[in-house]
């Protein structure tokens, strides 16, 4: 009978090999020395992460998880919860990391003030990487100093009342051709509302968009922003598959489809009103001049699309909470419903469409949007950054920090807005104490926009309110985040028509 051989003896080793261990040591070995290490490593950035090495003091808080931060804490809970734990725990001035930023939140008035308005030249407008890079680095909201003021002088120019008046009966079409696909039916407010408001979008940047081939371009344009806009609040990482990746991929061809149109609005000499009109009129007027001018393709490109941006989702938001609010108190909606069958008996009486001088007279309907604007804060916080180490009450804001004056916090706090849950369009019969009610942000960075939003969601409302009834589906309490706050699955609900006497103008 043959004996086992020993230990390491084989025919083909020699003597030096018995002074080396097999290779399933050496990987247990190893295994068992870089585990350790590994997590020794993961530790020291951890630390490095949480306390970064800078001699003056920073504001308290946490860094949260390397790279993610608390990016997904804010997106998954309720924002007024996140923002008031860490207010509670750490105070009104305190620090973060989302979205691959270090943060500093403010969430006193007089703080946000100072970073908005009488400090601003300190703190750049800015936005995370995602955005800036879907949306473009021309468009004006991440600028300052000259370029800044001549295109949000155009852009205003887009936006003010004495140029969006003139688009009231357009918008009130585009109203009346949603609602008409309304009836009996069950719907998701969410989609349908940012159905209404990329429409009212378009006609702001492109003015006239009846005719025939403007429309089946405008369908394409449509197409590739949904496809971008999916990626505006994903984490910056342009990998195949990830949604940041397909989102700059869109973005490309938007812009080479942008590009073209440009071209052919120039070439055939027509402005056609909106946003696009009005800067290639500025800049017919500068090359006549023979001035510099004012404003590239690649700079119109990026602003158009900044623009779409800034008037989609957040009044699609706006617009379903106010239904939502709308339908958990009666007696609200049924004063608004008096106030909008007024002025519809007036329209009846002339046998005509809306006004702009209609929508001055809603003014129980205007308190309505302002305390939605003030109680769902649409807009949680803005972004700014730093342009140099500045102190700040006492702590070190470095150098290319991200600051977010917390509007949500301010808008919900006891102290300016008594029982700051309670939805209570009375509260702006006084107007608000100055600084304490920001939906459209503050200072030279406010939205210019805010206008044709107030417009086209008084349009929407007097013919929903005159026109249809609605319940809200399942279970009605609940929020989703994506990323604005919005009523849970879109608020779902059953739309029905009134039987309306238009003789009589009763319901």
């Amino acid at each position: 009978m043959q004996l086992p051989p020993p230990p390491f003896s084989d025919s083909n080793i020699g003597p030096q090999s018995l002074l080396t261990p097999p290779d399933s040591l050496v990987s247990s070995t190893m295994i068992v020395i870089l585990i350790p290490t590994l997590f020794l490593l993961l530790l020291c950035l951890s630390i490095k992460w949480q306390q970064p090495k800078i001699n003056k003091r920073l504001p308290p808080g946490s860094m949260g998880w390397p790279y993610i931060g608390e990016t997904f804490k804010l997106y998954t809970e309720n924002p007024n919860s996140f923002f008031s734990h860490r207010q509670k725990r750490y105070g009104d001035i305190f620090k973060t990391h989302i979205l691959g930023c270090p943060c500093v939140m403010i969430s006193r008035p007089e703080a946000a003030r100072t970073i908005l308005v009488s400090r601003a030249h300190l703190f750049r407008p800015t936005y995370p990487t995602s955005k800036m890079k879907i949306i473009g680095p021309a468009a004006v909201f991440f600028h300052t100093g000259a370029y800044h003021s001549r295109v949000k002088k155009l852009v205003q120019a887009s936006l003010l009342p004495s140029a969006i008046k003139r688009s009231v009966s357009e918008i009130e079409n585009i109203a009346l051709k949603l609602l008409a696909t309304w009836k009996d039916t069950s719907l998701n407010t969410l989609q349908e509302m940012k159905k209404y408001a990329f429409d009212v979008a378009l006609i702001s940047v492109f003015g006239d968009n009846s005719k025939e081939d403007l429309e089946l371009e405008l369908e394409g344009i449509k197409h590739l922003y949904h496809c971008l806009e999916k990626g505006y609040n994903s984490m910056p990482l342009d990998l195949p598959g990830t949604l940041f990746h397909k989102a700059i991929k869109a973005r490309k061809i938007l812009n080479e489809t942008l590009m073209k149109l440009i071209e052919k609005r120039r070439e055939s000499g027509e402005q056609s009103g909106g946003l696009l009109g009005v800067l290639l009129g500025a800049n017919e007027n500068n090359i006549k001049l023979k001035q510099e001018v004012i404003i590239s393709d690649k700079q119109i490109v990026d602003n158009i699309i900044g623009v779409i941006f800034a008037a989609h989702d957040t009044t699609a938001s706006v617009l379903t909470w106010i239904l939502k609010y709308l339908h958990d108190n009666a007696e609200l909606l049924e004063a608004v419903t008096r106030e909008q069958e007024e002025i519809r008996g007036m329209l009846l009486e002339g046998n005509r469409g809306l006004t702009w001088e209609d929508t001055r007279r809603m003014s129980l309907t205007s308190r309505v949007i302002q305390e939605t604007l003030r109680r769902a804060s649409i807009l949680s916080f803005t972004f700014r950054e730093a342009v140099e180490d500045v102190e700040f009450e006492g702590y070190l804001i470095p150098k290319g920090w991200k600051v977010l004056p917390l509007f949500r916090t301010i808008h919900h706090s006891s102290d300016i807005f008594p029982q700051p849950d309670k939805f209570d369009p009375s509260r702006f019969e006084v107007p608000p104490k100055p600084n304490t009610y920001m939906p459209f942000g503050n200072g030279v960075h406010s939205c210019p926009g805010s206008e044709l939003a107030k417009l086209e969601i008084l349009i929407l409302l007097h013919h929903i309110t005159t026109t249809y009834r609605w319940q809200v589906l399942g279970d009605d309490d609940g929020i989703q985040y994506g990323p604005f706050p919005v009523p849970k699955q879109g608020l779902p609900m059953k739309v029905t028509p009134k039987m309306i006497n238009k003789k009589k103008n009763v319901t």
